[in-house]
């Protein structure tokens, strides 16, 4: 039963997670238009999102708090200079972005100030970003799966179990469930996928920031 479930709640981690990465895709677009017109909270955002990432990087090889401000400060130039080209295409990240830069002109600066003597980072910035062994995270998303379907309720718990664990079509589903026809109880679906996206990112988040 709980190996049922778990592809059941992994076939809708995967449905979520590919619904956000559009809208992700969207925001960091957006976030980069914004930069290019020198937004203040673009700004500040960046810096709550990047600026521990960049601070570990240079505080580990070498360097002070001090010189992580000027590094991540350097590479935010980059980076807005880079927006206001206009014809600028980025194709990874902003937080990729922002860290490939940073440890560049960490390296720089270390050699210049004859500092430079076994450089440690991960190589990528998704491999800084998490410890965890790909099979733990698997587990760690099934368990918030789990958690953010007991907190949507009913009937949308009930309505997405039996479309993604139990594979029932829409014209059964809208017979179980006492909606007037199939293309309802899509709606509700729908309506429930929404919910459950919001609920299960949340929970995602403070789990990521713990």
């Amino acid at each position: 039963m709980l190996k049922y479930k778990k592809k059941g709640y992994n076939n809708l981690i995967t449905v979520l997670i590919n619904d956000y990465s559009v809208n992700f895709e969207s925001s960091e677009s957006s976030l980069l238009k914004r930069l290019a017109q020198n937004d203040r909270e673009v700004i500040e955002i960046l810096y709550r999102k990047n600026f521990r990432i960049i601070q570990s990087l240079v505080i580990t090889n070498n360097g002070t708090n001090e010189d992580a401000r000027d590094i991540f400060q350097e590479s935010m130039i980059v980076l807005y200079e880079k927006c206001r080209q206009g014809n600028f295409e980025l194709n990874c990240q902003i937080s990729t972005y922002l860290y490939s830069v940073a440890r560049r002109l960490w390296l720089k600066r270390l050699s210049q100030m004859k500092r430079f003597d076994e450089f440690a980072d991960s190589g990528q910035f998704l491999e800084v970003n998490g410890d965890l062994s790909e099979h733990e995270k698997n587990e760690t998303s099934f368990r918030l799966m789990e958690i953010s379907m007991e907190r949507i309720g009913e009937p949308c718990k009930s309505l997405l179990e039996a479309f993604y664990l139990q594979k029932k079509g829409m014209q059964e589903i809208a017979e179980n469930f006492g909606y007037t026809n199939a293309d309802n109880a899509k709606n509700q679906k729908y309506k429930c996928l929404q919910r459950l996206k919001k609920i299960f990112f949340s929970q995602k988040n403070l789990a990521e920031d713990e």
